[in-house]
Parts: structure tokens; C-alpha cells; sequence
């Protein structure tokens, strides 16, 4: 049973108490922070009085301003198939990341005692940290996105410790917003001795039937005359196995625990069970460790494809970066489970970390929630994407940080293949086969029940090399052109869609005329939402959607992106004040865009989908022709123009939209209402959608993803604000600026209209709509109580909310 305690000393940190043998410290609060390069500020003594006080995670760069001249690239992107270079204005968000700075915290470990063994532990840095305790530096990593770890039970001391980190971020050394500082948890591990190492369990699930499971778990250990006791619990506590050893294999236990009936992991029915790990030395525990896991089966082959459980299972997944977009980088549980909620209903049912290692919640939530998960490590390997990349670093941490990201994260059921790398250059030659092979061999001895995969986009030259023929998964970023090619060259008999689509839109904008476009440009700097722009290289959801539904051989996809990020404003990397994506499904407010409608058309099973587009207030362009487009899970409808029948679509295989969309490509515009009605596949009425011309905005609406949140200082709740007229019509085109206030036991975090050319600064209290709507992020207090939100615009009638927090 974890228990939770807070402690006051010179610095707060939180302590979740396993037993008396072991106690996880977290440092959150109490960290001095000074961005600036300092020679002195590692010492015990120095006085970081005049430092600004933060809280970690922390990203010192989200606060902006934006300016374009901050890491300026004059590039050709190789990967996009530029031959010249140009001047990239926002390709890394055009945030303040750049530089170096320090975070000092001083802090006291309770229990604390001569002969403890005490882990420090970070879970990312941006970037190549380095790390002094007492004065003393006790290590460093290079790799922003690894999870590390030092052993200094020998420089802990009893009383107060001072901890400094410096963390540097060079020019030219990221293709998106890499964030910048310590962007996730800092912890203590103090335990005795004799204990369970760091990363020390591996459970496997090896055997699987309906009736029994055999659960394997290896424990690496410390200490002499240790028994392991390892107890099973089902999600109800109960005991469904149990487990005594006094044999070990070298400092490795390896048992095997029968548990009956299993209920099984996936993503309809994410079961979790917990293992209890406990040290015995002379019948005194020594030490204890809970450790979640699932029991499932995977299984990739030609005839099969991918099966979960024995069964088909197709990826409907998403690649995300890492950012949260207006709380930037740093990482907050309710933010992720946002926007797993959103993707959840969408039907998504897998995520791809693109292109780093995971954070540990997003796993912790991708297993409670059920999504299978791509988990990704490098984006760079010996050759060069950017100047200042990851390839300085590969020889030397290459293999370390696959071990770290294996060891740390394994026992997730949700994941279920490892990736070794994006696009990488090295996929010409020779020596990149190698090193795929190196790679690939490294994953497989640290964990051999899943299988490896890179994102080829060099799909002719893989084809060629044996660079393809050698892995496990072979992986396609986009190329549809040539997947059939690659299914007949590659031995493995089957494709997976590493990463499609690319399309590019704007929340709410619309372009005319209506037409399949590429690299497609506009004065706003804005893309259509029509969802038929992609880029040079890549192309529209439906021609995806053929593949994975003609092709068996064709195992799923993960769409390029989930949600809009910081960085990458292709087509406009060369544009300001372009800053960051317009490929998301969402923006990166969150809000769901129009192709968002379009997946879960197709991906969402559970629930029938009705979403018309555009929007019905075109002031200027009466008489012109406005197309009207259905994303619906119905395979029919009619549209109705102010009581006007324009006729009755289906769908059909004529074409790759017209086999997903419904489409009425010659309506004219006019104000008033347009009616859909959809039909079920007896030709009855099913459901019906209407969209209305709104008038003047008149009225704000606040709709909230939660009105209850935890008092912990971190939970958020997020607010949708949009702009309704005297009738309550939602005003689509609104762009009024408006003012938030938070009072009572919560606080004003950040606001986000998903405008990607937007300069207004997230933290600041301000913001526009964009396309008539913004997000904002109430955050709680660690005092449980009322919190107020009030938004305001000059000539709206202004709306309060109210949330309550509690423990």
C-alpha cells in the first residue's frame, strides 16, 4: 500500500513510502533555477538566493517570446526532398531553448543512515546534463530524452545535500521543440543494501491460454543469503499466485508463477496485475518493490499479420511528439490523459513515441487505458540530420541509452515493438545496415519477446541494401507508391505504416476552390481543412485508408500526428510567423480539427460518427460554390440547403475520398442552415446534423474537460471557451480578444487558440480566438476548495466557471 507524505525541510519533496525498506523521494518543489552559464554555481556555498523559484518538471523555454532569429536554420531538409537550402524560421518552435542554465535544490533525506544505498534517478533532461551533489559532480548523460540514474549512496550525507544540475541545449541540434531544462521527475530511491536493483524486475508472460497463465519474473538482486518472496495480485488485490526462491542465477531470480483463468491485456480490456517482490535476508525483509503488469500475447508473422491475444489486430495509431503544446515539454499526467481521452474516442488504439524514448506516464497511462504502443529511441545515428544532433553522441551512448529505455520500461504490457530509428541517413550504405543489424541485436538481447522496427523512407534504397530484409518489422514512412513493391522485396510478408498521411490543415479554415493540393500556400499562412493538402512526400487520409483495409499484409498505421506540436510549421518552415506543426488531427490547443471526424469515421466502431464541414457563415461569397463534406460511419446521406434537397451521396470506390467521404462538391452558398441526414444500410433515417449561420458574436461558453480535479499543485482542468450569438449559434469565424482571471484554490496556467501563427505567449493571461474557440488551463493548488475561472471580451457578455479541487 503506498502512502504519501509531505515533508518540509529547507525544501519540500514528496515521499511515497513502499515500507520501511524502501522510500521513493520525489524533488518537485525547492528548485533555485538561473539560465546563463555559471562556473561556481555547482559549490555547496554559493548563493542562489536572487534565483528564480521553480517547480520540476520544469521547461524554462515554453515562456517564450517567440522570435524567429532563435535557431535560425539554413537547411535543405533531405528528409522532405529539398535539393536547396533555405532559411528555416520556426522549424524548433522558435522558442527560447537555446543555452545553457543551472537548478539547484537543498534538500534532507529522511531514514537516511550509513550504509543505505541511495539511487538518483532522472527521468529526462534537455540537455547533456550534468550533475553535482556536495559540490562533487557524480556524472553526466548526453541524450535529453534518456532516462539515468547515479548510485551516490557515497556522497549522500545525513542533514542537508545540495544538488546542482546544469543543463545545455546547443544550436542546430533539434528538427522540432526539444523543451528545454528538467522536463520530467527527479527521484531518490533509498533502500537497504540487500535489495532489488535499479530496473531490476522483467516480467514476462511466456505461456497463455484461456484457462492458465505462466507469469516469469527475473529479479536482479544485491546482497548475500537473499529469498525472494513474489506474490501476484489481480486488479481486485487479490492473490492469484505466489512465489518463494532461494536460488539465484549468478544476482538474477528466475521465477515462474502459475496464475489461473487469466483475464487478459488489451486495449478493450486493459487488466493489470501486480507483482510483489520482497527481500528476505534471515527472515527480516529487506526490501520490497510492486511492479504492474499485463498478461498478453504477441505475435507477428506472414500469415497472420499482427495478433494480440491470438487474434488480428490492426494499428490504428498516432505519432506524438513530446511536447504538451501551451505547458510545453514538461510532463503532467492529466495533460497526457487529455489527450488519450481525445484519441481514445477518436478509436485510436496506438500511440508511437516519435521519435524519443517515452515518459513513464504516458506508458503507466497507455497500460491503464489500453493503447499499444510503438515506443521509439533515436532520431539521428551516426549520420547527421542536424549539426549539433544526436550523432555526436552514438558510439558512445547508443548502447547505454537501449538499455536504459529497455530496462526502465519493459514491463508495460502496452508496448509491443521497439523502434531504433527515424529516417535515419544511415539507411544508404553499407555501414547503416550494420548498425541497424548492432541495434536491432542489442534490443533483442535485452528484451527477446518483442520485435524491432525503424521508420524507412529511403524505401528504395533499403529495398536494395538488405537494410529491410533485416528487420523484424519493416516500417514505411509514407510511400504508399511503393508499399506493394516492398511487400514482394521484403522477406518478413508483411508492412507496417510507421508513419503516414502528413496531411496539413487549420482548425476551422476553409480554401477555395476545393482541390487535391501539395505544398499548398496561402497569404494567412494556413492550410485548408477540407483535408486534401499534404506535402511533397506525403499524401490524404483515404489513400492510407485503402491499404489497410485491401491489404492483409498491410499491419495498421501510425497517422503523422496526433496532435498538432511546437516546430516543423511545414509548408511553412520558411515563413514567419509560422511555429509549429498543422499536421495534427488536433491542434495543438487540443481542439479536435475536421479530420479528426474523418478517423473516427473509420476507426471508432463503438459509436456512429455525423460531422458536416465547413462552417455555414461565408459573408461575401453568396451564390459561389462552398462544397459541403460528411465524415460519417454511415454509408449514405442527404443534404438539405435552407430546406433544399442538393441530393443524396454514397459512398463508393470510384475514388479514394469518395470511398471514405461523402461529398457535395457543387453546393453555392447561401445563408441559413444545412441539414444532413444519414441513412443506416436499410436506407431509414439514422441521425441528423445541422449547421446554422450564426449572427454578431454576442455570449462566451466555458465547457470544461472536468469540473473536479485533485488538490496537488499540479492537476489541470481544461476549458473550452467558444463565442455563441443572441441565439446561441457557436460564431466560427470569431477572433475577439479575451482576458482570463482564476481565483479561489486554483491558479491561471495557460491559454491556447491552435493557431500556428499565433505569437501570443501561453503563460500570459490573454489570448484570441482562433476559428472562434481557445482552451484554457486551470491548474489546482495543494489547498482543496472552490476555484473560479472568469473570461472576458470587450462587447461579450463575459462567463464564470466554477471547479472545486480535492484531495
Amino acid at each position: 500500500m503506498k502512502q504519501f507524505f509531505t515533508l518540509m525541510f529547507l525544501v519540500f519533496v514528496s515521499l511515497i513510502g513502499l515500507s520501511q525498506t524502501r522510500s521513493v523521494i520525489t524533488l518537485e518543489d525547492g528548485w533555485k533555477f538561473k539560465k546563463g552559464i555559471n562556473n561556481e554555481a555547482y559549490q555547496i556555498a554559493f548563493n542562489d538566493a536572487q534565483w528564480e523559484e521553480v517547480t520540476v518538471p520544469h521547461d524554462w523555454a515554453i515562456y517564450g517570446p517567440f522570435d524567429k532569429e532563435i535557431d535560425k536554420q539554413t537547411v535543405a531538409i533531405t528528409q522532405n526532398n529539398e535539393k536547396v537550402a533555405t532559411e528555416k524560421t520556426g522549424r524548433t518552435g522558435a522558442l527560447p531553448f537555446i543555452g545553457t542554465a543551472w537548478y539547484r535544490n537543498t534538500f534532507t533525506v529522511p531514514q537516511f543512515e550509513a550504509g543505505k544505498k541511495v539511487i538518483l534517478l532522472f527521468e529526462g533532461v534537455m540537455s547533456e546534463p550534468q550533475v553535482y551533489l556536495n559540490g562533487k559532480k557524480i556524472g553526466e548523460w548526453k541524450y535529453g530524452y534518456s532516462y539515468f540514474y547515479f548510485d551516490i549512496s557515497d556522497d549522500l550525507k545525513q542533514g542537508e545535500n545540495t544538488l546542482a544540475v546544469q543543463a545545455s541545449n546547443p544550436e542546430f541540434s533539434s528538427r522540432w521543440y526539444p523543451g528545454a531544462g528538467i522536463y520530467r521527475n527527479v527521484s531518490l530511491i533509498v533502500k537497504n543494501q540487500e535489495s532489488i536493483d535499479q530496473w531490476g524486475t522483467y516480467v514476462t508472460t511466456p505461456y497463455v491460454t484461456k484457462e492458465v497463465a505462466r507469469v516469469n519474473i527475473k529479479t536482479k538482486v544485491s546482497g548475500e543469503q537473499i529469498v525472494l518472496k513474489t506474490t501476484i495480485y489481480d486488479a481486485d488485490k487479490k492473490e492469484v499466485g505466489q512465489s518463494v526462491s532461494e536460488t539465484q542465477y549468478g544476482k538474477e531470480f528466475d521465477q515462474n508463477i502459475k496464475v489461473e483463468v487469466p483475464n487478459l491485456w488489451s486495449p478493450e480490456h486493459p487488466y493489470l496485475y501486480t507483482a510483489l517482490s520482497q527481500v528476505f535476508v534471515n527472515d527480516v525483509l529487506k526490501d520490497e518493490l510492486t511492479t504492474r503488469f499485463g498478461i498478453r500475447t504477441i505475435d507477428y508473422d506472414a500469415a497472420h499479420g499482427f495478433r494480440l491475444n491470438g487474434e488480428v489486430t490492426k494499428f490504428k495509431g498516432v505519432c506524438l511528439h513530446h511536447d504538451l503544446g501551451p505547458i510545453g515539454t514538461a510532463i503532467n499526467t492529466s495533460a497526457l490523459r487529455r489527450q488519450l481521452t481525445i484519441l481514445k474516442d477518436m478509436g485510436a488504439n496506438a500511440i508511437r513515441s516519435s521519435h524519443n524514448m517515452p515518459s513513464l506516464e504516458q506508458l503507466e497511462l497507455c497500460d491503464e487505458m489500453g493503447f499499444l504502443f510503438l515506443a521509439e529511441s533515436f532520431d539521428e545515428w551516426k549520420k547527421p540530420k542536424v549539426e549539433n544532433g544526436y550523432h555526436r553522441f552514438f558510439d558512445d551512448y547508443a548502447e547505454k541509452d537501449i538499455v536504459n529505455l529497455v530496462h526502465a520500461t519493459r514491463n508495460h504490457p502496452c508496448i509491443v515493438m521497439w523502434s531504433s530509428g527515424n529516417e535515419v541517413p544511415d539507411q544508404w550504405g553499407a555501414e547503416g545496415v550494420k548498425r541497424a543489424k548492432w541495434l536491432q541485436d542489442i534490443f533483442h538481447r535485452e528484451d527477446p519477446t518483442r520485435p524491432v522496427t525503424v521508420g524507412m523512407d529511403q524505401v528504395k534504397a533499403v529495398m536494395e541494401s538488405g537494410f529491410g530484409a533485416l528487420l523484424d518489422v519493416p516500417g514505411l514512412n509514407y510511400r504508399v507508391h511503393l508499399y506493394e513493391e516492398a511487400y514482394e522485396k521484403f522477406p518478413q510478408g508483411f508492412i507496417l505504416g510507421s508513419e503516414t498521411a502528413s496531411t496539413v490543415s487549420s482548425r476551422g479554415i476553409y480554401k477555395f476552390p476545393v482541390v487535391q493540393e501539395k505544398e499548398k500556400q496561402y497569404p494567412d499562412f494556413q492550410s485548408s481543412s477540407y483535408d486534401l493538402e499534404a506535402c511533397s512526400w506525403s499524401n490524404v487520409p483515404d489513400e492510407d485508408f485503402v491499404l489497410q483495409d485491401d491489404k492483409p499484409w498491410v499491419i495498421g498505421e501510425f497517422v503523422w500526428t496526433g496532435f498538432d506540436y511546437l516546430g516543423e510549421p511545414t509548408p511553412y518552415d520558411n515563413m514567419w510567423p509560422s511555429r509549429s506543426s498543422y499536421f495534427g488531427i488536433s491542434d495543438l490547443a487540443g481542439l479536435p480539427k475536421d479530420r479528426y471526424y474523418l478517423y473516427r469515421s473509420r476507426w471508432n466502431t463503438k459509436e456512429n460518427t455525423l460531422h458536416v464541414l465547413p462552417h455555414w457563415n461565408w459573408e461575401g461569397r453568396e451564390g459561389e460554390v462552398t462544397p459541403v463534406f460528411v465524415y460519417t460511419s454511415y454509408n449514405s446521406a442527404e443534404l438539405f440547403v435552407n430546406g433544399k434537397s442538393m441530393g443524396i451521396q454514397k459512398k463508393n470506390n470510384s475514388t479514394p475520398q469518395n470511398r471514405y467521404r461523402l461529398m457535395w462538391m457543387d453546393v453555392k452558398y447561401e445563408p441559413g442552415t444545412i441539414k444532413v441526414v444519414a441513412f443506416n444500410d436499410n436506407g431509414t433515417e439514422a441521425e441528423t446534423k445541422e449547421i446554422h449561420t450564426a449572427g454578431k458574436p454576442y455570449q462566451l461558453v466555458l465547457n470544461p474537460d472536468r469540473k473536479i480535479i485533485k488538490a496537488d499543485g499540479k492537476d489541470l482542468a481544461y476549458v473550452e471557451v467558444s463565442v455563441v450569438d443572441k441565439n446561441g449559434i457557436p460564431c466560427p469565424t470569431a477572433t475577439n480578444q479575451l482576458q482570463f482571471k482564476v481565483k479561489g484554490k486554483g491558479v491561471y496556467r495557460a491559454a491556447c487558440n491552435g493557431d500556428a501563427t499565433s505569437l501570443e505567449q501561453f503563460h500570459l493571461p490573454t489570448m484570441k480566438l482562433f476559428s472562434g474557440k481557445l482552451v484554457v488551463l486551470v491548474q489546482s493548488t495543494k489547498t482543496v476548495g472552490e476555484i473560479a475561472l472568469e473570461v472576458k471580451g470587450k462587447g461579450l457578455k463575459s462567463a464564470v466557471l466554477k471547479l472545486q479541487s480535492e484531495k
